[in-house]
């Protein structure tokens, strides 16, 4: 994180990250690297992942659909700074590579998503969502206009955007 975190001029991207370099910082051989972790993707992923997690709540104290606002705004605001380039940067890095995209939807995407999608299960046991929603599908409708904010820069990364999308999103898209 130290090597991507660095925004002077040898600041380094995913894509210009090596096993070497992060070898040579860690004080290890890239042998121990790679006893570990499969790509640098995998080094960036794991280095990243509890920060991130603590970061962006999922809480299970307060109704769910509280839950839901609280994180979706706590992910805007940590995809505004520095975790979130690195986030843009890992999916573009994954286009490229389905090897890489497999780490990304095994060690960061899915676990997230799961979590995510038993709290809009809860949320529509506990009846703040309608009854014949698909819990996978109002997931990826909740995330998807905050990942496009963030790569495509398109609007704000904050908590009042994602209370927006929250609202637009409950409240649905039919005419009343």
């Amino acid at each position: 994180m130290k090597l991507l975190e660095d925004s002077g001029p040898d600041g380094f991207t995913v894509q210009k990250l090596s096993i070497e370099r992060i070898a040579r910082e860690a004080g290890v051989s890239k042998t121990t690297i790679y006893r570990w972790w499969s790509s640098k993707v995998a080094v960036v992923i794991d280095t990243f992942l509890d920060n991130h997690v603590a970061r962006t709540p999922v809480r299970q104290d307060v109704p769910a659909i509280d839950a839901l606002r609280e994180h979706m705004a706590s992910l805007a605001e940590v995809y505004a700074g520095n975790e979130g380039r690195l986030v843009a940067q890992l999916i573009g890095e994954c286009q490229g590579d389905e090897a890489a995209m497999v780490e990304f939807k095994k060690h960061f995407w899915t676990p997230r998503a799961l979590v995510v999608m038993s709290l809009v299960e809860r949320a529509i046991s506990e009846g703040s969502m309608r009854k014949d929603l698909d819990a996978q599908l109002v997931t990826e409708l909740l995330y998807a206009p905050v990942y496009f904010r963030l790569l495509f820069q398109s609007g704000p990364l904050d908590a009042k955007a994602t209370d927006a999308i929250m609202q637009t999103a409950l409240e649905g898209l039919a005419a009343g």
